[in-house]
């Protein structure tokens, strides 16, 4: 299938606008980080970008391991009006996730959060609005539905396509029970140029190995494990990375990444190693869990560590959004998995 040369040309254009220095190689979906009351722990959130900020240049907020699918309305919002606050200091992009299993909602959503940043920009020019604030783009996945035909997930996407705005589509069929397939992806990027980025966290990773021509959109990998075989640098389909585990893995994969794209395949496979083991033993810990999901629960776990260090285990464990806390036993693993992959950190990021 060739792609649309016009659509390609634009949408070839509107990135290198929107990131002058390259898109971003890793991005990260972060954490959201609660009191004891449930209220957002700024301070906390704050100390966890700063940690990220040096290996981690684009953020997908609220994104599913930020509890993107949880929250309401009002609470996305608060989230996001936060991380924009704290990712300006760091000049680090935001894509604004618009997760709702309603495209309609999804769409909705967009219209209103590019009125309230127009509002705070005194601007009534949705571009230079976004730009003010750090935003790129908005992120929306497939309506949910397993019934449903390629054609509705095409028409649907394409209604918030033709806003017009920069955006990303999301595959994630462990929430929206489908998939996009590879030539309903490549139909959009030919009719629509403002769809310039794909992530794709299926773990099947059928759009990206299909070999159809997308236009210079660009792929992003979400699945988790045997992370050096994905990227491009390596000779895979992938120009970047968009993990939950960036969360508390940035500096390894950051590492990795450069030594890919330098050649150097063995240290590559050295720096990563510990971090796949890790996240190998951490993910199957709370699988079970009833409150949140793995993407989350596995990395407010890891993170707790890297907070606080070896006196994590002294301190409650994290809050979830339901308002649970993680169980104690899930802790102490998570200390042991830490500890035998060589990866417990000295003392905490906030104690620095």
């Amino acid at each position: 299938m060739a792609a649309n040369r016009p659509a390609t040309e634009e949408r070839l254009a509107q990135i290198a606008r929107l990131f002058p220095e390259g898109v971003p190689k890793l991005w990260c979906p972060p954490l959201t980080h609660y009191r004891a009351d449930g209220t957002l722990d700024r301070l906390r959130m704050t100390k966890h970008l700063q940690y990220m900020a040096p290996y981690v240049r684009g953020l997908l907020v609220p994104g599913s391991t930020g509890d993107g699918w949880e929250m309401d309305d009002d609470e996305q919002r608060d989230v996001l009006d936060l991380v924009l606050e704290i990712a300006a200091e760091s000049r680090i992009h935001v894509l604004v996730g618009a997760l709702r299993t309603d495209a309609e909602a999804e769409r909705r959503a967009i219209v209103h959060t590019v009125e309230r940043l127009k509002q705070r920009a005194g601007t009534d020019n949705a571009s230079e609005a976004m730009a003010v604030a750090g935003v790129c783009g908005f992120t929306v996945c497939p309506p949910a539905g397993s019934d449903l035909s390629q054609q509705e997930i095409h028409d649907r996407l394409a209604a918030i396509l033709e806003l017009g705005l920069p955006t990303a589509l999301y595959q994630l069929p462990q929430v929206t029970g489908n998939e996009m397939h590879p030539a309903t992806v490549a139909e959009l990027a030919g009719e629509f140029a403002n769809f310039y980025l794909f992530k794709d966290s299926s773990g099947q990773d059928r759009v990206a190995t299909s070999g159809l021509d997308f236009g210079g959109v660009c792929f992003v990998r979400g699945a988790e494990g045997d992370y050096g075989r994905w990227l491009d640098a390596a000779g895979g389909p992938y120009g970047a990375f968009l993990l939950s585990t960036a969360n508390c893995f940035a500096p390894q994969l950051h590492q990795m990444i450069e030594h890919l794209e330098s050649g150097r395949v063995e240290e590559a496979r050295a720096v990563i190693g510990p971090v796949q083991e890790a996240v190998a033993r951490m993910f199957p810990l709370v699988a079970d869990l009833p409150d949140g999901n793995a993407f989350t629960n596995a990395n407010k776990a890891v993170d707790h560590f890297l907070a606080h260090g070896p006196k994590a285990l002294e301190i409650p464990p994290p809050r979830l959004h339901a308002g649970s806390r993680l169980p104690s036993e899930i802790m102490d693993a998570t200390a042991r998995t830490l500890t035998d992959c060589g990866l417990m950190p000295g003392r905490g990021y906030l104690e620095t």
